[in-house]
């Protein structure tokens, strides 16, 4: 199947646990510079890659390393409807049919997996995501790390994910999946996916992709070898400044 896809990254200063991360100093660039960069790598085709903001300085930051930056209403409840208006604002005529989501605090994720997000949406599902195996006791019972239920078969490097939980899933032995928060959208299943309700397991859970699932979308997961980074506290964001400052 050949797809035309845009990689949008949503981004806001507004952060709870470290407010303001997408402006961060890392290696003398902002953070949200370096995820632009590994969008730029990912060489997906003819693809566009924008940033959909709400602050003017997070604009600024993000043109000052030649990106194009979307501004979207402030008060949009999550990062999804984000991309989806700045979609709607950058391809009105509907000429990308897939819109991958790069969350803006992943600095040094490899460009490999962002072309990997999209083998499941190739193969007829309605939404992409990651997951990558479960490989410490602490990760394996942090609420903090999504679990995916879904299972390999043979060589399979994509499977349908059953349900997300912050709760270690499934039961008994064998491997345990990372969720990891990069998604690609078949362009009418954002439409659907926006414009739905927030649903009871979503709320249940915090975790926006069971909304997808119990209106019956259809989830593949990747899989890929480990989790990247992401940045979301003090110590992280010193973790990221190590690494990539080599």
């Amino acid at each position: 199947m050949v797809l035309n896809p845009i990689v949008l990254i949503p981004a806001r200063l507004g952060s709870t646990r470290l407010p303001g991360k997408v402006l961060a100093d890392i290696a003398g660039r902002p953070m949200i510079a370096h995820v632009l960069q590994r969008a730029r790598e990912a060489r997906l085709g003819p693809v566009a890659v924008a940033v959909a903001c709400c602050e003017a300085e997070v604009a600024a930051a993000v043109q000052a390393h030649g990106g194009i930056a979307v501004m979207t209403d402030p008060d949009l409840p999550s990062g999804s409807d984000r991309i989806f208006e700045a979609l709607r604002m950058l391809d009105p005529g509907g000429v990308h049919d897939v819109v991958v989501n790069l969350q803006g605090d992943l600095p040094g994720i490899d460009p490999a997996y962002i072309q990997a997000v999209l083998a499941p949406v190739s193969q007829g599902y309605d939404i992409g995501t990651l997951v990558a195996p479960v490989t410490t006791e602490a990760e394996r019972h942090a609420p903090s790390v999504v679990k995916c239920a879904c299972a390999f078969v043979g060589e399979a490097e994509v499977a349908p994910a059953l349900y997300f939980s912050r709760s270690l899933i499934p039961s008994g032995e064998g491997l345990h999946f990372h969720h990891i928060g990069i998604y690609a959208y078949r362009r009418a299943a954002l439409e659907r996916f926006v414009a739905l309700p927030p649903s009871p397991l979503e709320l249940r859970e915090k975790l926006e992709q069971l909304r997808a699932l119990e209106a019956g979308m259809r989830i593949g997961a990747a899989r890929v070898a480990e989790a990247p980074f992401g940045v979301d506290t003090p110590e992280d964001l010193e973790r990221a400044r190590e690494a990539l400052s080599q």
